[in-house]
């Protein structure tokens, strides 16, 4: 079996909750139909409003209208940026905590995300506050990737492949963590172990058992401090 030397992660949805759970509610404080803001997302999904904002090919201003346009040819009132508001997802100290531990195993980390050019820092934090504590997440990665700098959005192929010639690693010598499991498809068809996230504790454990990392982590993590 081949040494698991690199994890790479999603950061919405993996490293924080997933921006979902905000749209639900936000969708149920409306009185809309609950995963509105998933299905517009899911029309077109290589050329809608959420996909040309992803590769940065429009402003905010214009997503806040294109997506409304979308929205409404599928019957639901929503503005883009209604959504926008909502798409910072709260840290998962847990995670936070499994970065650190694996840079001290000597393992590599990347991240490639999906985000916008709105809000502040990687993170597209709504608060100064919240935009410094992502910007602290991120140095523990050696490298990161993200989609509206990219020009580039998971799960086009070439942005993992970008990922592996940047830490100079084979796919299959990487675990790869997402929360969607249409971004997990194409890490594992070059090779990477995927692991689809639902739960933080889920993840960690999935990711135990593939790195063959001991049987008490993450728990261990702890008398290693």
């Amino acid at each position: 079996m081949t040494r698991i030397t690199t994890i790479i992660f999603d950061f919405g949805g993996v490293i924080t909750s997933s921006p979902f759970e905000a749209f639900n509610r936000m969708e149920a404080e409306r009185g809309l139909p609950k995963d509105s803001v998933r299905r517009i997302n899911s029309a077109n999904p290589d050329s809608n409003a959420w996909a040309r904002f992803e590769r940065a090919e429009m402003d905010a201003a214009t997503f806040d209208t294109a997506f409304a346009d979308e929205a409404a040819a599928l019957g639901v009132e929503l503005r883009g940026a209604d959504v926008l508001a909502r798409l910072a997802g709260d840290v998962r100290p847990a995670m936070v905590a499994a970065l650190d531990d694996l840079k001290d195993r000597g393992y590599t980390l990347g991240c490639i995300t999906n985000n916008v050019p709105s809000g502040k820092g990687v993170g597209m934090a709504m608060t100064a506050e919240k935009a410094v504590q992502i910007a602290g997440i991120m140095t523990r990665f050696d490298h990161i990737i993200e989609s509206s700098k990219a020009g580039i959005r998971k799960p086009d192929p070439r942005i993992y492949r970008m990922m592996c010639d940047a830490l100079d690693v084979a796919p299959d010598k990487c675990v790869y963590l997402d929360d969607l499991g249409i971004n997990c498809k194409p890490a594992a068809a070059m090779g990477m172990a995927a692991i689809k996230v639902t739960s933080g504790k889920q993840a960690l454990t999935a990711l135990r058992d593939i790195a063959g990392l001991p049987e008490d982590w993450p728990a261990e993590m702890a008398t290693r401090a």
